[in-house]
């Protein structure tokens, strides 16, 4: 086993004094001195309460935008440290001075004493204009209807849009490329405003809750991340859009049992594998006419994706990807917004899946673009001619491309995150336009991850970096010398916090779990670890396709609760099996194809089996296991698969059986139910329910649109029936974060907490 330690700590440690029954004046001093070095020993130690409640470890979110074709960007900074009130800030990266766009006093509509909060905005081209959102509302997973106000720079004059309508139904408002009108999305169809007078107008049709247009439904939304669903063309005479149609798509529905007298019933499109799903359509809006006209993308529109569309660099052609419902062909077109017809440019297909994604840039005046494939095993950039009959490999090696960040043309260079010989950790490196070999910018002796958010001009920065002991910083960065310029926000409040903490460092490692196959993992031990004691494991696992659990990051309250574990005398790993989101090549991440529920438990037995050998101070008897989501159903894998392993599992918003999941995600690891119906069973967890022997918590939101309550109940049912003894605590209307109303985040980690101490104890 292969063993790599964070950078070290110093770890404080405080003992109690004893305190005295008489009260005498020295046995006063005596308890004062007491009464310090036991607050000493509460901020060495952490609770729920730390947590969850007091918010004492919340990071600030240094959310600046850089302001195209500028060396500037603006932030949404507190006014004297005011978390309820914000201004709009534009800053120089040169010199650090900044400039308030929109003041807290800015933002008091006429007759109103308070200002606006504001949960989003966004500038014109010409930075004259602002656009304020405000009382957002949820739908879905994200706030992304509320209302919308219009602040002029020039005459500080604040005006609501939308009409005098209902408050809180506006959607992914933008301005026009010349911030003369503004377009928004408002019941299913998209409205224009003019800027000059207010007045509107409706650019779509939808004449029924079927019928939708500007955004998306509930399964391209979770899936596909689309849920702003159109785009102004560039010369701002057009919209092109996302139409969806579920009319032909079942529903499901969310019963809320707790806000009135009868029940209340919540109904939306939901389609499960297998069956049918929604149909979908790119139209083209022409602002002043009105005209529609429809892109001709081939096939059957139930039997395709279109997961991402914008403008191609062009006000007369879109680039459109267009996924088969396997979702192994990813066609890529350039589409006539006058005609519909569409040209095909290029074509990625897998035995898998193809992955989608976002990092496709434009050069040469939209004769180029550099794109994104697994094509040679790995995840490479290559520059793409305009018709894609021309290919060049820009990132030649063994290695993973993992986030394409930005183009420098005039340099004729570009910059990615990539991590070629450690997998948990997260590098800059920059490429060039000629394919030779990228240059690592990072510093050769970090550790810990690296993000960086770069301006229009790739002249600048923002930096943000942290490590699994350190919660990190964020700084502004000079690319060209790559020094760092100034610190823009530290957290050296819970930095300091986090100093104090009796921790010991988190050690990342590779175990071997056989047939030369390797798994990253990381654990944390007690303050206090002697190698010749024994402790119970807690694993902490993911498992499927679209995450990973082993990255050498801050993880803000999970983090911190497995350290709280940690304290209280638990030994706590995870392992990444094969199959998780991980740069390890193309192979590693597809291994796992038609294998979901079957690979991953399989690597995470074996991974514990190995560690019991490797590390006597583990007790083989105390093992435990818990994830969420994804993680919850691969708990549920480990302990109805593995009794003799695993005696303790606690599974949250778990899908027991695959064939209840959504189509887009479950068919695109797994195929259809149909021709792959033996996978189908054996990677459900509810099949092999009447295995379990140990200890069993179920948690679950009843509201979870997401990963359903129904599923859930599938599962107890079968428990019942095999006179299976288990915990479950359901969650009224919460959701598949369980997070909402009053105490439910940290209801739900003191649940977990006493249920480990319970039937995991530490103390045998």
């Amino acid at each position: 086993m292969v063993m790599r330690k964070s950078l070290s700590r110093t770890v404080l440690a405080f003992m109690l004094m004893p305190g005295y029954s008489a009260l005498s004046d020295d046995d006063l001093k005596m308890k004062d001195v007491s009464s310090v070095t036991d607050s000493k020993q509460q901020q060495t130690l952490l609770t729920i309460d730390r947590i969850f409640d007091a918010k004492e470890f919340e990071l600030k979110d240094y959310s600046a935008r850089w302001i195209e074709g500028t060396s500037s960007y603006t932030l949404l900074a507190e006014v004297n440290d005011d978390k309820d009130h914000h201004e709009i800030r534009r800053y120089s990266a040169a010199t650090g001075e900044y400039k308030t766009l929109v003041a807290k006093e800015d933002l008091i509509p006429e007759a109103e004493s308070t200002p606006l909060e504001i949960d989003d905005y966004e500038l014109s081209d010409d930075q004259s204009k602002v656009l304020v959102y405000t009382n957002a509302q949820r739908v879905w997973r994200k706030n992304t209807r509320g209302d919308y106000w219009l602040f002029d720079c020039s005459t500080r004059q604040l005006v609501k849009l939308g009409g005098a309508g209902e408050p809180a139904t506006m959607m992914f408002a933008k301005f026009s490329p010349d911030a003369t009108q503004v377009a928004y999305v408002r019941n299913r169809n998209i409205y224009l405003q003019d800027l000059s007078d207010l007045s509107q107008r409706c650019l779509t049709v939808s004449d029924n809750e079927n019928i939708i247009n500007g955004t998306t439904d509930w399964v391209y939304e979770e899936e596909f991340q689309v849920r702003d669903g159109f785009r102004w063309s560039p010369d701002g005479k057009r919209i092109a859009y996302w139409q969806i149609d579920t009319s032909d798509v079942d529903q499901f529905p969310l019963v809320n049992n707790t806000d009135s007298l009868y029940p209340e019933v919540t109904w939306f499109a939901y389609p499960k594998v297998g069956q049918r799903n929604p149909a979908c359509q790119i139209g083209v809006v022409d602002c002043e006419s009105g005209n529609n006209q429809w892109i001709l993308t081939p096939g059957e529109s139930h039997e395709y994706y279109i997961p991402r569309m914008d403008w191609a660099e062009s006000s007369e052609e879109l680039v459109i990807q267009q996924l088969n419902r396997l979702q192994n062909c990813n066609q890529l077109f350039l589409a006539d917004v006058n005609s519909g017809e569409v040209t095909p440019i290029l074509k990625e297909e897998d035995a898998a899946w193809v992955d989608v994604h976002n990092e496709l840039f434009w050069l040469d005046d939209g004769n180029k673009f550099i794109w994104i494939s697994e094509r040679d095993g790995w995840r490479h950039a290559y520059l793409i001619s305009r018709n894609g009959e021309e290919s060049r490999l820009l990132t030649p090696g063994d290695y993973d491309v993992i986030k394409l960040l930005q183009v420098d043309e005039k340099r004729q260079c570009f910059y990615f995150i990539a991590s070629p010989d450690d997998p948990t950790r997260r590098y800059l490196f920059r490429g060039s336009l000629d394919g030779s070999p990228a240059i690592k910018l990072t510093a050769p002796e970090t550790v810990g991850v690296h993000d960086y958010q770069f301006s229009d001009d790739a002249k600048w920065a923002i930096h943000r970096t942290s490590h699994a002991d350190w919660p990190g910083h964020t700084a502004l960065i000079s690319i060209q010398e790559f020094q760092t310029v100034r610190m823009l926000e530290e957290n050296e409040i819970v930095a300091e916090s986090v100093r104090k903490l009796d921790l010991n460092p988190v050690e990342f490692f590779r175990v071997d779990i056989g047939d030369g196959i390797e798994l990253d993992g990381w654990c944390m031990t007690p303050p206090d670890f002697d190698p010749r004691a024994s402790y119970p494991l807690l694993i902490y696992v993911y498992g499927e396709p679209a995450g990973t659990t082993v990255v050498d990051q801050w993880g803000k309250s999970n983090h911190l609760w497995h350290f709280m574990l940690s304290q209280k005398g638990y030994v706590v790993m995870s392992f990444d099996n094969r199959g998780t989101h991980v740069p390890r090549g193309r192979d590693w991440r597809k291994s796992i194809y038609k294998k979901i529920g079957i690979l991953p438990p399989k690597d995470q037995a074996a991974a514990v089996r190995a560690v019991l050998k490797e590390r006597p101070y583990l007790d083989s008897k105390r093992v435990g296991i818990w994830g969420w989501s994804g993680g919850g159903s691969s708990s549920l894998q480990a302990i109805f698969k593995y009794p003799d392993l695993y005696s303790t599992a606690i599974a949250v918003a778990s899908v027991p059986d695959q064939r209840y999941y959504d189509t887009i995600y479950q068919e695109r690891y797994m195929g259809l139910p149909e021709t792959n119906a033996e996978a189908f069973q054996e990677g459900s967890p509810i099949n092999f329910a009447q295995n379990l022997e140990g200890n069993l918590l179920l948690v679950h939101g009843t509201g979870d649109d997401n990963c359903h309550y129904q599923t859930l109940e599938l599962l107890i049912d079968k428990l019942v029936a095999c006179n299976k003894q288990f915990s479950l605590m359901a969650y009224p209307n919460r959701t598949h974060a369980i997070k909402e109303r009053e105490n439910t985040e940290r209801h739900l980690r003191e649940l977990m907490t006493r249920y480990l101490l319970q039937h995991l104890p530490v103390n045998e």
